[in-house]
């Protein structure tokens, strides 16, 4: 069971409001259900690519579902420790730069990423929330060993393997946020999660007011956490985060 931290008061800082402002103003993604758009809108935000607009392969039930294993204290795990940096409001586990991982990675000759998946999961345990930013290999390594993931962002990025890792997890049925494309990356990987971790911790998206939430003012229909659970604090003026 995962411990978050407190809350610290605060808004959106300034240049993310101004950047989803944007956003809005050149591309209008409101036909999205709620957390597809919540999620599109935070890579878009990450990558300024509007291109994931329609790269992303999004489903509702599936990100409901990561939700709330988020908000009942799923482990996270990061394939690489970039993607565990951009991961703000939660613990995360990674285990690339181990000096196990490496000697894992040399007697089983797998790659360092897929060892990392294989130390993880000998952690975690079923009913983790998996993100992959960076390597295919580690996507493999998740699907080979039947790690039972509550969700799994998949969006490794690359010519080699990258887009064949994604058709594989789209494949196995698992409940999975991934893209069609090569692209990908540690700061889109880490966006998706941030975008359901505020959904988790009952923080309405940028740019939506309190009274758009469909779960303002309803105390059954909202997420609420735990005081010793509430939501990230605010980025620092010069971190505005994926």
């Amino acid at each position: 069971m995962v411990t978050w931290p407190a809350a610290t008061p605060g808004g959106v800082h300034p240049i993310e409001a101004e950047s989803y402002r944007i956003l809005r103003s050149r591309i209008d993604l409101s036909r999205l259900p709620r957390l597809s758009r919540d999620v599109t809108e935070r890579i878009i935000h990450a990558s300024a690519d509007f291109d994931y607009a329609t790269d992303l392969v999004c489903d509702e039930e599936a990100l409901t579902a990561a939700v709330d294993a988020l908000a009942d204290g799923a482990a996270v795990v990061a394939d690489v420790a970039m993607v565990a940096a951009g991961i703000t409001g939660c613990p995360v586990v990674c285990k690339i730069t181990e000096p196990l991982t490496q000697r894992l990675a040399r007697t089983a000759n797998i790659t360092r990423s897929a060892a990392a998946v294989r130390l993880a999961f000998g952690e975690v345990g079923p009913g983790a929330v998996w993100v992959v930013g960076c390597a295919p290999t580690a996507l493999h390594e998740i699907l080979a060993r039947d790690v039972e993931p509550a969700f799994v962002i998949g969006l490794p990025v690359g010519f080699v393997g990258a887009a064949e890792s994604k058709d594989a997890l789209r494949a196995s049925g698992l409940r999975a946020l991934t893209n069609v494309s090569e692209k990908g990356g540690s700061a889109v990987a880490a966006a998706a999660l941030n975008a359901l971790l505020r959904a988790a911790t009952g923080d309405p998206a940028t740019g939506d007011p309190a009274a758009g939430d469909p779960a303002a003012g309803d105390p059954a229909a909202a997420r609420a956490l735990p005081p010793d659970r509430a939501g990230p604090a605010p980025a620092s003026d010069d971190e505005v985060m994926p």
